[in-house]
């Protein structure tokens, strides 16, 4: 049935390794994130059977489907109050940027008989999540030092995913400073410095991660084989992990252009159209905007333009394509994170492993 996702599982694994050398190469441990993939068991597995041996996902319902996989399972977005007990139950790590939130973790790790590892996170500019007054940190790294079911894991920051800082050897050597003060502070080491995610592999590549940033949460490099801070491909890395295939509907010639009174779209915005002459051969798939996003995937078939798409119709013109396309035919697209993310997602997407 369609739509479908395909998953190459045989070059996940390619891109997974191609990644965890590289970073070897630089003395940097993985945590392989999986959030774009709703927590698949089957991803999570080819994670570890590739040599990752940490993973992480942003939501709790996510790791209760990981719990058969062997790794050490993280919470990368800070734990809601009202989560801590399943937290402390699904999660061996979190990270955290509220010490009332840690001390509701050591109260449920009390009760639960176990030991739950923090992260403390450090805000360098992008304004998300994480601290940004600095003795703020290590206040809170003191009193989770102390608290007797918690264990202070190490720190972490994050950049690129809301205001797109980039990161910098600026950075990575402040936060590299705010761990080696912690450290001093406490007479030991932290076992994690997690320096931010697939937007520092084209930093560490050009050697611009100090020694004390010794970890990556990564997910979108392993996934597509792709560094996030130029948006470029890795050399030797697969870029068909996640396909799409769609179902065409309706084949007929009309015009490049409507006709009539142009309104809003859903988001408000007046759509344009290119004029490409009075008979184009469009195409209509079974396939919307609740099922992938449109902006980042693109046809295999080179000769195929997509136009549009609404919440459950995706509108292509392949009168330039060297096919010949019929009712019933198949079109199938190369998917990106936001449009992985969202096909695995959406339950009328069907998923198939292969390779």
């Amino acid at each position: 049935m369609y739509p479908c996702l395909n998953v190459n599982i045989g070059h996940l694994k390619e891109n997974v390794r191609l990644v965890r050398e590289l970073c070897e190469a630089h003395s940097i441990q993985i945590t392989g994130i999986t959030k774009c993939v709703c927590g698949s068991e089957v991803i999570a597995q080819a994670f570890v059977d590739a040599g990752i041996h940490m993973l992480g996902d942003a939501r709790i319902a996510n790791l209760k489907k990981l719990k058969h996989v062997s790794a050490e399972k993280w919470l990368i977005r800070p734990p809601m109050l009202c989560e801590v007990e399943e937290t402390v139950l699904w999660a061996d790590v979190s990270v955290n940027s509220e010490i009332e939130v840690i001390r509701a973790l050591n109260q449920a790790a009390r009760t639960a008989k176990k030991c739950h590892k923090v992260i403390l996170m450090a805000d360098l500019g992008d304004i998300r999540e994480g601290f940004t007054d600095y003795q703020e940190l290590l206040r809170a790294a003191k009193e989770t030092e102390e608290l007797p079911f918690v264990e202070l894991y190490g720190i972490g920051t994050n950049l690129t995913c809301f205001s797109f800082i980039q990161p910098d050897p600026e950075k990575m050597k402040k936060l590299e400073e705010i761990g080696k003060e912690i450290e001093q502070l406490l007479q030991r080491k932290l076992k994690i410095v997690s320096g931010g995610n697939s937007a520092n592999i084209d930093l560490m590549l050009h050697g611009g991660i100090p020694k004390g940033v010794n970890a990556l949460r990564l997910g979108e490099s392993l996934l597509f084989g792709r560094e996030r801070a130029n948006y470029t491909y890795l050399p030797g890395s697969r870029q068909d992990v996640f396909t799409l295939d769609c179902q065409i509907i309706e084949l007929k010639e009309k015009p490049s252009l409507p006709w009539g009174n142009v309104g809003k779209d859903s988001y408000g915005n007046s759509p344009r159209f290119v004029d490409r002459g009075e008979k184009r051969l469009k195409a209509i798939c079974a396939l919307g905007r609740q099922d992938f996003d449109m902006e980042t995937s693109r046809p295999v078939d080179p000769g195929i333009i997509m136009l549009g798409a609404s919440s459950d119709h995706l509108m292509l013109d392949v009168t330039d394509s060297k096919n010949r396309y019929a009712l019933g035919d198949v079109v199938t697209l190369q998917l990106g994170y936001f449009s992985t993310m969202r096909a695995y997602t959406s339950s009328y997407v069907e998923k198939r492993i292969i390779g």
